[in-house]
This record gives C-alpha cells, structure tokens and sequence, in this order.
C-alpha cells in the first residue's frame, strides 16, 4: 500500500474521531514521532563512533582485538580462582 494511501486512510480515521478526543489523538501522533526522530539520532550517533574504526589497519584491529581476549582471559582466571577460594 502506498504512502499517499495509508495517509489518506488516517486522515479518514481523524475525520471519525469525536471532537473532545483529538487533543488525546494529537498527543499521540506528536509523541509517536518524537520518538521516530529521537531513535533516528541515536543511530546516526552509533554509526558515527563505529565509523572511528574505519582508518584502523586489519593488523592494528588484529592486534587490538588479541589484546582484548587476553584481557578478558587474565580478568576471568582470576575471578575464578577467587571463587574457588571463597567457596
């Protein structure tokens, strides 16, 4: 279906509406696209930051992402030896 026609429909919808409820209506149509808007920020944010690794070399990335499992290797032994020890 069509834009035009699906607006169309809606405003036909609007049209049916009694008076004294269109204020709740308005409210949520507002809102509703407040939302659209705010969430359409956020992912041009995130694809913003992730566009920061685009200049990093394969072996730069590589080696980061090396770094990182040893990390998380080096975080975790020790957390389960704690554990162990605590038990």
């Amino acid at each position: 279906m069509s834009e035009s026609i699906i607006r169309d429909r809606v405003m036909g919808e609007i049209k049916l509406i009694p008076e004294h409820k269109l204020s709740e209506v308005y409210d949520f149509i507002h809102y509703f696209r407040i939302g659209i808007q705010k969430s359409k920020g956020n992912i041009d944010q995130i694809m913003e930051f992730a566009g920061c690794w685009k200049d990093v070399s394969d072996d730069a990335f590589n080696d980061f992402l090396k770094e990182i499992t040893q990390r998380r290797k080096n975080a975790f032994a020790g957390r389960i030896s704690n554990e162990a020890g605590s038990g």
